[in-house]
């Protein structure tokens, strides 16, 4: 399978995990980049319910039906699980969720035309098949018995593991969608400010993207259930990583953290080998007990760090995680959200300002109340409302000043106009959809299909 196979020599001590991570550092702003990543479910037209992998008009044929735009398979087993093209990639989420990992970009302008491509192919052979899709922070509809799990390794290693470290493991994997993106740093001290800034300020981007109001075709009382799940999910592997606001953090420490979370796989030979709650830092002396007397690669060691699923996270780059996944246009709003708040020196140095005195306790406290109470969540003597607002101004600042262009004169900022419109009402995603329920749907969930399909 294509990033996971090892590869190369083994590795001998830590400071070869330290280093391969900060070489992913671009010191030349020139070459930062925007990668957009978005989940979505399919559905069938025919009664709505999930779809499966195999079938005429299933998972497996979506991903046939797209080759023809030249997306090139990738295979596990006699199973195609991922395409590829272009430093680009579909592929799926345990529970059929689909998901396309767009390419290293320049522009907001070049991410989003990436992601109306994608929807338009994805539309084209859904509509062949007698299939939907929709983005949304949860399945709104579906049990988690109902869900279809897609036939990938990795994904049994993980089943079996999840529920023995939280009651909604399966949840997330089965049943939430979501958007990131994924963005560059210059150096050490660039990357702990953006994580700084990613981790204290996720909370917020959950509240502007909550967009998971239903659960099993009514109302769960949340703003974002998505949210919720990862609070519940494993407390190893996820959360607002507080070491991060230390003094001192750096790629050492993130690596100290990386090495002891429990693993849940080694993939060698075609398949999966099941080391689920043992230690990479074992694994890196030699000692682990499903692989006697053999070290890790550097393959091993970036597939671990897939497995790891705090709110903001460090690869070779930074992955902001913590928003539902949305309607078209919300695709788009959350890089240029990021972007304009991280991508800008200005932008980045006020972002500090405004967590700068955030207790742990106050960070932590933010993540607790955003699923249920969204932008309402008070802080401070205000709300999370407050802190949107100022999010989305400084983002706006940053875009103007990065001013790239698409060539009819507009500039980044207009993909904030979604949010603007979010903090101007006060309505997130999540108050829309509710209140359609409550209103003109008269608590009929199937209109939502047909109003907020793709």
């Amino acid at each position: 399978m294509s990033g996971v196979q090892a590869a190369g020599a083994p590795i001998e001590d830590r400071r070869q995990l330290v280093e391969w991570m900060a070489a992913g550092a671009k010191p030349d702003k020139a070459d930062w980049r925007i990668g957009t990543e978005h989940e979505k479910f399919g559905f069938r037209l025919d009664g709505l319910g999930p779809v499966p992998y195999a079938g005429d008009n299933g998972i497996r044929a979506m991903l046939e039906g797209l080759r023809r735009f030249g997306w090139q398979p990738v295979l596990e087993g006699e199973n195609i699980i991922a395409l590829e093209m272009d430093g680009a990639s579909i592929s799926l989420e345990p529970g059929g969720q689909f998901e396309l990992s767009g390419a290293p970009l320049e522009t907001i302008h070049q991410t989003c035309g990436e992601v109306n491509t994608h929807l338009e192919q994805v539309q084209t052979v859904a509509r062949e098949l007698g299939l939907g899709f929709i983005g949304l922070g949860f399945a709104p509809t579906w049990k988690r018995e109902d869900v279809p799990v897609m036939p990938k390794g990795r994904y049994d290693i993980m089943r079996a593991y999840m529920p023995k470290k939280g009651s909604l493991g399966l949840d997330m994997m089965l049943r939430t969608s979501t958007v990131q993106v994924n963005l560059d740093f210059a150096s050490e001290a660039d990357m702990a400010a953006k994580m700084r800034v990613a981790l204290a300020l996720q909370p917020v981007a959950t509240a502007l993207f909550a967009n998971s109001p239903f659960t099993e075709g009514r109302p769960n009382g949340f703003q974002s259930y998505r949210a919720h799940i990862w609070s519940d999910t494993d407390p190893d592997r996820t959360g607002l990583l507080p070491f991060v606001f230390e003094d001192g953090f750096g790629f050492e420490r993130y690596v100290d953290w990386a090495l002891d979370v429990p693993m849940y796989f080694v993939y060698r030979d075609g398949r999966y080998i099941d080391v689920s709650g043992q230690s990479f830092r074992a694994f890196l002396d030699g000692k682990l007990p499903a692989l006697p007397g053999e070290k890790p690669h550097l393959g091993d060691w970036s597939a671990h760090l897939t497995t790891l699923f705090p709110e903001a996270r460090v690869k070779r780059y930074i992955e902001m995680r913590g928003a539902d996944g949305g309607p078209w246009k919300r695709l788009c709003a959350l890089p240029a959200l990021w972007v304009g708040l991280v991508y800008c020196d200005e932008s980045l140095a006020a972002c500090l300002d405004l967590i700068r005195d955030w207790t742990a306790e106050e960070r932590e406290a933010l993540r607790a109340a955003v699923p249920r109470q969204g932008l309402r969540a008070p802080f401070r003597g205000g709300t999370v409302l407050d802190i949107a607002r100022r999010m989305v101004e400084i983002a706006d600042q940053g875009l103007r000043r990065r001013a790239a262009g698409n060539g009819m004169g507009g500039d980044e900022t207009m993909f904030l106009q979604v949010l603007k419109k979010t903090v101007e009402t006060g309505q997130s995603p999540a108050d829309e959809l509710l209140a359609a329920y409550e209103g003109r749907w008269h608590g009929d969930i199937t209109r939502l299909f047909a109003e907020y399909a793709y």
